[in-house]
């Protein structure tokens, strides 16, 4: 038996997170390609995206020294594109994630701080096609029987903390969720940076560069089929893996996060 699994009566061990922005999007490499596009509001990868993206993966596998266990993904079109990368660079190199899920709850900020009001759908639907999106991951990871964490997007528009509180809350839900396994969430750039803000006391992040992400930790402790845990505690170093931070200083100033 797994020790790891919440069938054993008493068990305990840590539980990963890592949660990584996506890659190079399209229309900030290729200004006019928002006059033709069908869905300006969700811009695909570039080559290079799809490129940082795979080597991402493969760096993952490589330095986290444990294995991802199920990925999430926003359904915006450059995450999924981001996740099938990582995915099949994981996949390549043995010990990949079993299943992948789409959570509406990863998806960018509905505000104007995040997409442009120009870009966005004039009948308010952004008509994500779930099936589709499903097309475009590795074949045999989809679990399409996993009730997502949020069941829709969220209402445009949205405030930047309301989008915060969104993600803090996705990421807490999921990992109790699922307790016993290590979660790669494929986000966009502002969950990153939550999730390094939220469980850093008044940390300020002010850098996400493309396929950044974070990782964090807790103890979970496993008894008669239930669990507790710890809180989170955020591995992540400044400018290590793509995301800079500062930190307060005593005179009230802030600084670079060492």
């Amino acid at each position: 038996m797994d020790p790891t699994s919440p069938e054993n009566n008493d068990a305990k061990h840590q539980q990963n997170v890592v949660v990584m922005r996506h890659g190079d999007r399209i229309d900030n490499f290729e200004p006019f390609w928002i006059t033709t596009a069908t869905r300006p509001w969700d811009p695909p990868l570039v080559e290079a995206g799809r490129l940082r993206a795979f080597r991402t993966g493969r760096k993952l596998k490589t330095n986290l020294g444990f294995p991802i266990h199920r990925v999430f993904v926003s359904p915006f079109l450059r995450c999924i594109q981001t996740a099938s990368e990582v995915v099949s660079a994981l996949c390549a190199v043995n010990d990949g994630p079993d299943i992948v899920s789409i959570e509406y709850g990863l998806c960018e900020m509905l505000n104007r701080e995040a997409i442009r009001r120009v870009s966005v759908p004039k009948d308010g639907n952004f008509g994500f096609n779930i099936a589709e999106l499903h097309a475009l991951l590795p074949a045999g990871t989809v679990d399409r029987a996993v009730k997502p964490v949020y069941e829709e997007l969220p209402q445009w528009e949205e405030t930047v903390m309301g989008a915060r509180t969104r993600y803090e809350r996705v990421i807490k839900t999921l990992a109790d969720k699922y307790p016993s396994e290590n979660l790669l969430l494929v986000t966009h750039g502002e969950g990153v940076g939550v999730s390094v803000s939220a469980f850093l006391e008044d940390i300020t992040v002010d850098a996400v560069e493309y396929c950044a992400y974070s990782q964090l930790r807790r103890h979970v402790f496993h008894k008669n089929k239930s669990f507790t845990a710890g809180e989170f505690e955020v591995l992540t170093h400044n400018g290590r893996t793509g995301i800079g931070y500062k930190i307060p200083m005593a005179n009230g100033a802030m600084d670079d996060a060492m």
